[in-house]
């Protein structure tokens, strides 16, 4: 007899998330305005340096990688969990895309290989970590955190502790180009943002990730199979991660244990920033776009004044407590 009272909450929780537009839009101009007064404040303090178009396009580049970490991110912290192993699992990708092994036979077939190889590696740590939170019932924080060791040991291991060099010729070609004028990475990135804000505002998996987030239990109840759009969740950041070990590997032509060390502590920042709640509920793509170039322009204008990474660390400290207390302020008055 509860089932039909509650499954109405869960469903209507759905379409109020939908008509949140305004308050969303809102958000999100804010932080417009806040990456164009902190673009002001480089052209102010770096001037032609910062302004010019190679710059503009070194800042893309440097956000491009992470941002499609962030989107992966994303998803899995609206639904009310969090993914600590991003950083290890990249780095992992990376080094098991570039062993000998693979290298040769892509050298024999396509370079295509060294992706897939590298997307595997992502979407089954993806898929480790989905299992182990919802059917597993470990707290996503700990699962998560178990594979973030896991992997960096196991990248470390397969690697010998060494860099492997890729010798790609496709590959390698394939990343330097420039359609445009716009480096691949910065293409690669717009396409998976684009991707995710599809998925994430007109599909029924994004609004089944906002439902769960929002209720876990009332999402179940309302007929949501929770546990596998759970597994479905970390795999798909799983995949993200996949696509930025590719990018990784382009950018540095190598692979290491120590690729995409701290991403998950960058992604997280930025997704919070971005407008993301870490208590879930609600997320926006564009927000997470938004935080990841606030915090790589804010990287650039620090090396371009030649300012300590200590300074740069406390800016983005301060920057993320703003973001959680602003955050914990608009999650009491909606509760009043």
């Amino acid at each position: 007899m509860t089932e039909p009272t509650v499954a109405p909450t869960a469903e209507s929780a759905v379409a109020r998330s939908g008509r949140r537009l305004p308050g969303g839009v809102t958000r999100n101009l804010g932080l417009v305005i806040a990456l164009v007064l902190i673009c002001l404040v480089g052209f102010i303090t770096a001037g032609g340096r910062f302004a010019s178009v190679d710059n503009m396009m070194t800042i893309l580049r440097l956000a491009a990688i992470v941002g499609v970490v962030s989107i992966g991110q994303t998803f899995v912290i609206t639904a009310g969990g969090i993914d600590l192993s991003v950083g290890s699992m990249l780095g992992l990708a990376t080094v098991w895309a570039t062993t000998g092994a693979n290298q040769y036979y892509a050298n024999q077939t396509t370079w295509l290989l060294m992706v897939a190889v590298a997307l595997v590696v992502g979407v089954a740590g993806g898929l480790l970590n989905g299992i182990m939170v919802a059917y597993g019932k470990i707290a996503p924080f700990m699962a998560t955190l178990a594979m973030m060791v896991a992997a960096k040991g196991l990248a470390e291991w397969i690697a010998n502790r060494q860099t492997q060099i890729v010798k790609v010729r496709g590959f390698e070609t394939f990343f330097s180009a420039n359609p445009l004028g716009i480096p691949m990475l910065v293409w690669i990135f717009a396409v998976v943002a684009a991707a995710g804000w599809v998925v994430y505002n007109r599909t029924t998996f994004g609004r089944r990730t906002v439902a769960i987030g929002g209720n876990l239990e009332a999402s179940r109840l309302a007929g949501i199979k929770t546990n596998r759009h759970l597994v479905l969740l970390y795999a798909l950041c799983g995949l993200t991660v996949g696509i930025a070990a590719v990018m990784m590997m382009g950018r540095t032509m190598a692979g290491t244990s120590t690729h995409g060390t701290l991403y998950e502590m960058d992604s997280i920042a930025a997704v919070v920033v971005g407008g993301t709640l870490l208590t879930g509920g609600r997320g926006t793509i564009f927000g997470t776009v938004i935080g990841v170039l606030i915090f790589t322009t804010l990287t650039n204008i620090f090396t371009q004044n030649n300012l300590p990474t200590s300074v740069q660390e406390i800016t983005k400290g301060i920057i993320i407590v703003g973001a959680v207390l602003l955050q914990l302020r608009i999650a009491q008055r909606a509760k009043a």
